[in-house]
């Protein structure tokens, strides 16, 4: 379904009934890397899926998105739906833009996974890196794509889940180059979350891959520890939706379940 929102459409999937979840989707993904998820949470649930700024088929803003510029045009779908109290579920950046919407619309919240994501900022070497990505993409893209893509797996969970991986990465390559530098720059400039997530009482999870390189997993398993947050860690890595398909599909589940 499209929604037009500030001049663009925003692409949207709305299937089931029952208590709302939200699928947001991370960085270079669109609302299709839930097709195993959302047939399991339409049981029982009613489940929104969006392809946020700049990814699958809605369009961009401008080169700078920011999460809560995601945030908003997430907030205007369900607007147009009538939904008002929702659990989110957020993939890698899709997990930045579910924390950016909870600082806005902190009551309308009833639960939030983040899923192979964090609520911290970027730290200083991620930033560099990410600005020195956007300059590269302009005059390389599809190489910076396939770079960027190649390193959310190891080279044994790339063979092992060929198909899959090939697949994702074609859902990549059409992301636009103003999507991939608008998304990356919000990314850069985000606001750590951290405070906000130890403090925030609906229900949260937080669904981790034990070789993911993308994210200080070990540093996030004592934090979540520490502050007394439901955690799971997955065998592999930055892809869970792809290499833990089945225990990522179980914890969702129950995890919306007991909400």
């Amino acid at each position: 379904m499209i929604l037009e929102n500030k001049g663009i459409n925003i692409f949207y999937t709305d299937s089931g009934k029952g208590p709302v979840i939200v699928l947001l989707h991370g960085f270079l993904e669109d609302q299709s890397m839930w097709s195993d998820l959302v047939p399991e949470l339409t049981k029982k649930n009613r489940v929104i899926s969006i392809d946020l700024l700049g990814h699958g088929k809605t369009g961009c803003l401008g080169y700078v998105h920011k999460m809560e510029d995601m945030a908003d045009a997430v907030y205007s779908v369900l607007k147009h739906l009538k939904l008002r109290k929702y659990t989110f579920i957020g993939h890698s950046m899709g997990g930045y833009v579910a924390l950016a919407f909870a600082k806005l619309y902190p009551e309308s919240i009833k639960g939030l996974c983040l899923l192979n994501s964090t609520y911290e900022a970027d730290d200083d070497q991620r930033k560099q890196l990410r600005a020195r990505a956007n300059k590269m993409v302009q005059t390389n893209y599809e190489n910076m794509v396939r770079m960027s893509f190649a390193n959310l797996f190891s080279a044994e969970s790339k063979l092992k889940h060929i198909e899959a991986y090939n697949n994702a990465l074609e859902v990549a390559l059409k992301t636009p180059v103003q999507g991939y530098m608008a998304a990356n720059e919000g990314m850069r400039l985000r606001e750590d979350a951290s405070a906000f997530f130890i403090e925030a009482t609906f229900k949260k999870v937080v669904l981790l891959g034990k070789k993911d390189t993308i994210l200080k997993s070990k540093e996030i398993l004592m934090f979540t520890k520490k502050h007394n947050i439901e955690t799971h860690v997955f065998s592999e890595g930055h892809m869970s939706h792809i290499e833990n398909r089945k225990n990522f599909i179980t914890e969702i589940v129950h995890f919306v379940e007991k909400i």
